[in-house]
């Protein structure tokens, strides 16, 4: 739900429902979000029941997508804390891939790596698929690795079922050729008509995150990518950059090239 409310702020230009996708996070951040573990469910102001695999890179991807919509620094290391959480207790560093429950959920007679898609994408699916793209924006090996490993322990399961496999195949798609990911900074209502630019032509593997330059404090790689006295755009692939554009024209060339 936040995903898609955020993607279609983001290309519609629909300000309500950015604001919409905003309320969700800050709901699940301030009511779902506790003693630094996320829960399952809120009913009559109770929030109780650890978290799923589903619940924590769903909302990661969620998130990732607002962020192109409007930019808060608080949602970036909102998004951060989770990965960080998945990583430590979802992940099975020896082999690969992301368990169902986490490693302190209760004691369970299977505790499952749930590989294929289902009535909602499987949550391996969009946890290499978001660490993916959080590990290229922010410069975290640990997540492009993790991404790696998983596609690698899924590999013949994917082989021998391709089609109930779509959310890995779009994650290994974008582990094989890193998404494009455009940081644009500047005055804030300048950065919208080259944020519009990069947006023209809607790219699934395209990540464009229009930070303004009020904004200094940004983690990861993420530091590095500030304001000049003018606006500018940083175009990546994965984390490898071209030098800084500082002209829209030439912004719109990169996308050619």
């Amino acid at each position: 739900m936040i995903k898609g409310m955020a993607i279609s702020g983001h290309l519609l230009q629909q300000d309500n429902f950015i604001t919409s996708a905003h309320k969700a996070i800050d709901f699940i951040r301030s009511t779902l979000f506790k003693n630094n573990r996320l829960l399952a469910t809120y009913k009559d102001g109770n929030a109780h029941l650890m978290a799923y695999l589903d619940d924590y890179v769903f909302l990661i991807d969620a998130i990732l997508e607002s962020l192109q919509a409007s930019w808060r620094n608080r949602d970036i290391e909102f998004a951060i804390q989770l990965a960080d959480i998945v990583m430590q207790h979802f992940y099975d560093e020896q082999n690969g891939g992301f368990y169902f429950t986490a490693n302190d959920h209760e004691s369970l007679i299977l505790r499952p790596k749930p590989l294929m898609d289902e009535a909602i994408p499987a949550g391996n699916g969009i946890a290499a698929y978001a660490l993916n793209r959080l590990g290229h924006l922010i410069g975290e090996q640990r997540y492009i690795d993790a991404t790696e490993k998983t596609l690698h322990y899924a590999w013949r399961s994917i082989a021998e079922i391709p089609h109930a496999h779509a959310a890995l195949l779009f994650s290994l798609d974008e582990a094989l050729k890193p998404p494009t990911i455009v940081i644009i900074r500047g005055e804030k209502s300048e950065i919208k008509q080259w944020q519009q630019t990069c947006n023209k032509d809607y790219q699934l593997n395209q990540l464009v995150f229009a930070i303004p330059d009020s904004v200094t404090q940004l983690p990861g790689l993420l530091q590095d990518k500030q304001a000049t006295q003018t606006s500018c755009a940083y175009f990546c692939s994965g984390t490898s950059c071209k030098p800084l554009i500082t002209d829209i024209k030439a912004l719109r060339n990169s996308f050619n090239e």
